[in-house]
C-alpha cells in the first residue's frame, strides 16, 4: 500500500525541511510512514521521499520490506566509535544528526511524543526541531484507501466469528443458583475472554484486551470484567482484534442477557439501539463528529437520562463519546464527540452509544462504518445481529 502523502508535502512546504519520527512500529504513524514493522525504535525521515535509519539487526529486512527510498544503518555513521565519546544514547543522537545532514535537513517537524533527549541533542547540533501538535500524519491516515477499508473489513469478519463463539458459550450455559455454568464449571468473564482470544489466534488475529463484563462491572465502560457471569444481568462483550498480517483493527460490541432482563435494562437496550440508529443517520461526508454525537445524546436526553453533554460531571448515563476512528490504532481520528471535526469519505468510525449505572449494569451496542459519498452517507461493515436476550 502506497499512502498519499501530498498533505505532508504541503505541510513541509510551510517552512521545514523534513518530518522526523523516532519510535518502534507500535507507533501507528511510524508504521504508516515507513511501511516497516520492527519491535525496536528506529528513525524515519520524510524529506523528498522516505528514508530510514535502523540498527544493523534490522538493516537487511528494512531494505526488502519497507517502502523507503533509502535505508541507512547506525554503523554507516561510525556509531561504535561515537559511543566511547558520547555514550550509547548520545552516540545514537549524533548519528541521527549526521543522517539528517546527509539529506540537507536543517529543520525537522516532529510529533508531540518525539523523545526529549533526541530533540535536545539534535538542537545542540544546530538542527531546528519543531514539535507539531496537530497530528498531520495521524490525520492523513484517518482517510482510508479502499485497500485499507478491505483490511478493516477482513478484521471485522474475524471479529464477528469470535463474537459468535462468545454468544454460543452463553447460549449453551446452564444456570445454578443464579450463576451461568458451562461443562460443570461456573462460566466466568475470564473463560469467555480466553475462548475469544484462542478463536482469534486461529484466524490470524489477536488482541491484548477483551471486555466481557457483567452487572456492575459493565457499568464501567472499560472494565474488562471478572468472575462468574450471572443470569438476568446484561453482559457487555466488546472485541477489538488486530490482523497479524495487515496490522489493521476492527471493533464491535454486543450486549447479551441470559434469562430475563429487568424492565429498566430492556428499556435501556431499546434506547441504545435507537441512539445508534440516530447517530448512523447523521453520518455523511461534511457532517461533523459533534453532530453525530449530538444525535445520539438527544435520544437519551429526551428520555430523561444524563449524558456528558447535559452534565459533564455525571457518573451514570451516557458517559463517553459516540465513537472514534479505527485503523492501525484501535482509537484514532476522527472523533464522534463534542469536539469532533468534519467527516470525510474514507473515514472509518465506530458508532457505540451506551448507558451505565451500577444499579442496572451497562448496555452498549457498537457497529463499524465507512463514511461514503452518495445515498446513505455510510457503509456499515458490521454484519452481526443485535439480539439482547439469548439462551
Amino acid at each position: 500500500m502506497e499512502p498519499d502523502l501530498s498533505e505532508l508535502d504541503a505541510f513541509l512546504d510551510d517552512g521545514v525541511d523534513g518530518y522526523l519520527i523516532e519510535a518502534d512500529s507500535t507507533d501507528a504513524d511510524q508504521l504508516y510512514l515507513s511501511g516497516f514493522d520492527a519491535p525496536d525504535s528506529f528513525v524515519t525521515l520524510y524529506a523528498d521521499g522516505t528514508h530510514l535509519l535502523v540498527s544493523g539487526l534490522e538493516y537487511g529486512r528494512a531494505r526488502t520490506e519497507s517502502r523507503a527510498e533509502t535505508v541507512s544503518r547506525y554503523a554507516d555513521y561510525g556509531h561504535r566509535e561515537k559511543v566511547a565519546e558520547y555514550g550509547s544514547t548520545g552516540a545514537k543522537i549524533r548519528v541521527i544528526g549526521e543522517f539528517l545532514a546527509d539529506r540537507d535537513v536543517e529543520s525537522a517537524a516532529v510529533p508531540a511524543r518525539f523523545p526529549v533527549a533526541s530533540a535536545d541533542g539534535l538542537r545542540e547540533q544546530g538542527i531546528e526541531v519543531c514539535p507539531e501538535t496537530d497530528g498531520v500524519v495521524t490525520g492523513i491516515r484517518a482517510v482510508k484507501t479502499e485497500e485499507e477499508i478491505d483490511f478493516v473489513r477482513e478484521a471485522q469478519r474475524a471479529n464477528e466469528a469470535v463474537m459468535h463463539t462468545a454468544e454460543e458459550l452463553l447460549e449453551e450455559a446452564s444456570v445454578e443458583e443464579g450463576v451461568l455454568h458451562h461443562e460443570g464449571e461456573p462460566l466466568t468473564s475470564e473463560r469467555v475472554r480466553t475462548e475469544i482470544e484462542i478463536a482469534l489466534l486461529r484466524l490470524e488475529h489477536s488482541l491484548d484486551e477483551t471486555i466481557v463484563a457483567c452487572g456492575a462491572d459493565a457499568a464501567d465502560p472499560h472494565d474488562r470484567g471478572s468472575g462468574p457471569l450471572r443470569v438476568d444481568e446484561p453482559i457487555v462483550v466488546d472485541v477489538f482484534p488486530r490482523s497479524k498480517e495487515t496490522k489493521y483493527h476492527a471493533d464491535m460490541t454486543r450486549t447479551f442477557v441470559v434469562g430475563e432482563p429487568s424492565e429498566r435494562a430492556r428499556e435501556w437496550y431499546d434506547l441504545t439501539a435507537e441512539a445508534k440508529e440516530a447517530a448512523l443517520e447523521a453520518i455523511e461526508p461534511g457532517a461533523t463528529g459533534e453532530e453525530v454525537h449530538a444525535a445520539a445524546c438527544e435520544v437519551y436526553e429526551e428520555a430523561g437520562l444524563p449524558t456528558l453533554r447535559s452534565d459533564e460531571s455525571t457518573e451514570t448515563g451516557f458517559i463517553h463519546s459516540t465513537g472514534h476512528g479505527i485503523g492501525l490504532d484501535v482509537h484514532e481520528l476522527p472523533r464522534l464527540s463534542e469536539d469532533g471535526g468534519e467527516l470525510e469519505a474514507g473515514h472509518v468510525v465506530t458508532v457505540e452509544p451506551g448507558l451505565y449505572d451500577p444499579e442496572v449494569g451497562g448496555v452498549r451496542i457498537e457497529d463499524l462504518v465507512v463514511v461514503r459519498e452518495g445515498d446513505g452517507g455510510y457503509e456499515n461493515l458490521t454484519d452481526y445481529p443485535e439480539e439482547f436476550v439469548i439462551g
